[in-house]
């Protein structure tokens, strides 16, 4: 090589440092964030993963996806057929008989695409279409199959097709359809027999009672039960997610992306439908499975800039639930992150204002006629009783730490409270000083966050698990496809690594 030659390693290494000079900020007012400083607070997600992470994608990714699929789907015939077997609940049981089914044809349908593989490995039907497939005609064996037959045998008369929050939430719709307020107050709660006092109280927020008003307004029918409403809420925006994070984020939309695993959509969708604690919880009860696909519908918007939607989404399932708050709070958090300056592009300020107005003003709004009819009785439901000051006790007993501590020490129920809080407190002081910056930094941090407060909950409950088991699952599908520089300068890479 001549020494005029400007192509090599040494000319390459002088381009870089005087890409790194012309980037440094002028030395007047308060001068811009430092390249280098960007370039560690980037919202970039393409960092390899290490350690166990590279072991859990490695089997996530064995076989095109399929050999995880061949377990879980393995895994979940023998949950449902022990459930069938041995569960002292009756609506679980009558889940358990029809979704062991479900999940055994799954599983010899993978068994299926994986001699298809080997045979054609381009197959569609080994690809993550026929996976994709796969998981909606499993969700539709293994859920609604036996959630539609538990209402058509309820309507029948059965009386054991159906877990208590169904009930709940359907003497709340008509409580508001008549009454204008979906809760009973302490002293009519009182008034009730001994054993119908628990079904009196409604520990949700007063939107979920939307799901108890075609029961109210039609009569007994298997169309009207609440767990069809809670399957129509959770599909349309299951399915609003998914095609939102099928399209490219607006603001990156020309450039090139890095390679995300290609089945990671499939996999989160997988994981918010037919696990069994998501599928067993839809057919027997459901409240949660509406509450939980609009969290995944605002973290989609919030992964293509699409704040209003985000508010929104997340501003109704906080209408539905307190479980979405602890998520609308991150959410809120990284709306605010954005909205300032990001190294190559201007400032947002309207993204984060858009968001509060929409995520806080949809659950005020439900709770004002509540409220004006009847503010105690507001009180009693979604704040004594959750927090154990009830006429009677929350059933939510599941063995974690949280409960045990409760059960086993003296004085264990405040024990465990602090434990809660300080952990609390915690994540707010990391949620501060490392705000989460991408929508899938967010759904790990939702996710981390409520598997810490509901092993830590004095009353709670395994079905509880679903939220963050979909969150973290759905960290991956999430991860905005990151810019590559247009020019051969580190400023230009810099700069639009955000």
């Amino acid at each position: 090589m001549s020494a005029g030659d400007n192509s090599g390693p040494a000319a390459r290494r002088r381009a870089v440092a005087s890409g790194r000079e012309s980037a440094r900020p002028e030395a007047t007012g308060g001068g811009a964030t430092p390249p280098e400083t960007a370039a560690r607070e980037s919202t970039s997600p393409a960092k390899p993963p290490t350690g166990a992470g590279r072991l859990w994608r490695r089997a996530d990714e064995a076989a095109g996806g399929l050999a995880a699929d061949l377990v879980l789907y393995a895994l979940s015939t023998a949950f449902a057929a022990v459930t069938a077997a041995t569960s002292t609940l009756l609506p679980h049981r009558a889940w358990g008989s029809v979704a062991a089914v479900g999940y055994l044809v799954a599983t010899v349908a993978v068994l299926g695409q994986l001699l298809v593989r080997r045979r054609r490995p381009d197959s569609p039907l080994a690809g993550v279409t026929g996976r994709a497939v796969l998981v909606a005609l499993t969700w539709a064996g293994t859920a609604l199959l036996p959630l539609v037959w538990q209402a058509v045998e309820r309507a029948g008369g059965r009386l054991d097709r159906a877990q208590e929050e169904v009930v709940v939430v359907e003497h709340a719709g008509a409580r508001l359809l008549e009454h204008g307020t979906p809760y009973l107050g302490r002293d009519a709660i009182a008034a009730l027999p001994v054993d119908e006092r628990l079904l009196g109280y409604t520990p949700y927020q007063p939107g979920m009672a939307i799901f108890g008003l075609p029961r109210a307004v039609a009569g007994d029918a298997w169309w009207t039960d609440a767990r069809v409403w809670f399957a129509v809420g959770t599909a349309a925006a299951l399915v609003g997610a998914v095609l939102l994070l099928r399209r490219p984020p607006r603001s990156t939309a020309p450039e090139p992306s890095v390679a995300l695993p290609a089945g990671a959509l499939v996999r989160a969708v997988q994981l918010a439908t037919v696990l069994p604690v998501c599928a067993l919880t839809l057919a027997t009860g459901g409240d949660d499975l509406p509450v939980l696909a609009l969290c995944l519908l605002a973290l989609a918007c919030a992964a293509r800039d699409r704040y209003l939607g985000a508010g929104l989404a997340v501003g109704l399932a906080a209408a539905l639930k307190l479980f979405a708050w602890p998520v609308m709070l991150v959410l809120l958090v990284h709306a605010v992150v954005r909205s300032r300056p990001q190294p190559g592009r201007p400032a947002r300020w309207s993204v984060g204002p858009q968001f509060a107005v929409a995520a806080l003003g949809l659950p005020v709004l439900a709770l004002v006629p509540a409220q004006l009819v009847d503010s105690a009785a507001l009180v009693e439901n979604v704040l004594r009783f959750p927090l154990g000051d009830g006429l009677v006790t929350s059933p939510a007993q599941s063995p974690f730490p949280g409960y045990l501590i409760a059960q086993a020490l003296p004085g264990g129920r405040g024990i465990a409270t602090a434990l809660l809080v300080g952990a609390g407190l915690l994540i707010a002081v990391v949620l501060v000083r490392r705000p989460p910056r991408t929508a899938a930094s967010v759904a790990l941090f939702c996710g981390y966050g409520l598997l810490t407060a509901i092993l830590l909950m004095p009353a709670t409950r395994f079905g509880y698990l679903l939220y963050p088991v979909a969150f973290l699952a759905w960290a991956p599908a999430l991860r905005t496809p990151d810019p590559r520089p247009t020019s051969g300068t580190a400023a230009t890479a810099l700069a639009t690594a955000s």
